[in-house]
């Protein structure tokens, strides 16, 4: 339950403020409620450039908003955080300060982008495992015979260890390389597919292990997937290396536009371990705050951007409309939208019951 003290309910903003935070609760009823052992609520969500100044730094207002949506989950995996964590503190001074979180440093040069991966959890129900680290691929062998170093993932995967409930389990967050494919049809550029291909394979090694931290583990983040169906893609990677995706997570499109299959959750995990309920969704908040319609609302927060472009030129009606649908909104919240599942961590009846039997 977020903290809202600070609204400042006698100014424009802070009554539409209050009022969409109030559309966004009924909304988000559709997402089951949280209980205190029984289920997990876990979540991807790529905050776009969170919080990059290329826009200007977020309004107190898409913070409230951010924070009212994110709560409604026990942990969340963010990627884009940037490399400044102001963003990310504002949001959790709005979520409570039960909110914690683990990130990583920086991912440098260019194909990093500054970003950090993060996961963001509710420490009255989840608690860190002490397991923490970034994914570095081992050598892989040359044509030659003889080891070389292996071209490493653009921005570093992120795994960490959490336990809830009667359930431990291991999350990796990812950030796949974006890249458009090639024109004629949008098909997958390789080499996006082979960053999916070394990184569910590793992980697939890894649960393996004797020595692993958990045998449960749970892949998620924003893969850049363009489709679920073809044969070929990026997607069937991930099914390739043995992991599990319902078909009903496979339907999702999680970008703003929702034509794409970005963002992703999958599953390598034991039975009677951490199961799915069943229960999953994807939560387009563009459907209740910064709706197409409201345009005009933000004129004045837009500023000079929203009437001239960056060399000058003035803007007509039609590229004033696309820049407020696709660069300022989604900078105040995200060009994507958070993916969500309910997993079930609670076995005592059926642990009980095993005891019952072999009693007999």
């Amino acid at each position: 339950m977020p903290f809202y003290q600070t609204i400042k309910e006698n100014t424009p903003s802070g009554k539409r403020t209050i009022e969409k935070l109030l559309l966004l609760k009924e909304a988000l009823n559709e997402i089951p409620k949280k209980t205190l052992d029984e289920t997990l609520l876990l979540a991807t969500w790529n905050i776009r450039d969170f919080d990059k100044p290329a826009y200007g730094e977020r309004s107190d207002e898409a913070i409230f908003y951010l924070a009212e949506i994110a709560s409604r989950f026990d942990i969340i995996a963010i990627q884009e955080v940037y490399k400044d964590l102001r963003g990310l503190k504002r949001l959790c001074k709005v979520m409570g300060g039960y909110w914690k979180y683990i990130t990583t440093d920086v991912t440098g040069g260019t194909r990093g982008n500054n970003e950090r991966m993060t996961f963001l959890y509710d420490s009255r129900k989840v608690k860190f495992g002490g397991l923490a680290g970034e994914m570095v691929l081992p050598p892989v062998k040359a044509e030659d015979g003889t080891k070389v170093p292996a071209e490493q993932v653009w921005r570093t995967p992120f795994i960490c260890g959490f336990k809830c409930g009667w359930s431990r389990f291991m999350l990796s967050s990812v950030h796949i390389l974006w890249g458009s494919g090639k024109k004629n049809g949008g098909t997958e550029p390789e080499d996006r597919v082979a960053e999916i291909r070394k990184v569910a394979q590793f992980l697939k090694k890894r649960t393996k292990d004797k020595t692993a931290w958990s045998r449960n583990l749970i892949l998620l983040g924003d893969f850049n997937i363009f489709t679920t169906e073809d044969d070929g893609t990026a997607f069937n990677e991930l099914l390739d290396a043995g992991f599990d995706i319902p078909q009903e997570l496979r339907t999702f499109t999680t970008n703003a536009g929702r034509n794409r299959h970005y963002d992703q959750i999958a599953f390598k995990i034991q039975k009677d371990r951490l199961d799915w309920t069943g229960n999953c969704g994807v939560f387009d908040f563009f459907e209740h705050v910064y709706r197409v319609d409201e345009e005009k609302t933000y004129i004045s927060e837009m500023g000079e951007r929203y009437k001239k472009t960056s060399k000058g030129k003035a803007r007509s009606a039609k590229q004033k409309t696309t820049y407020y649908k696709t660069h300022w909104r989604t900078h105040q919240m995200s060009d994507h939208l958070p993916m969500w599942v309910e997993l079930k961590i609670d076995f005592s009846k059926r642990y009980l019951e095993r005891k019952e039997t072999s009693s007999v």
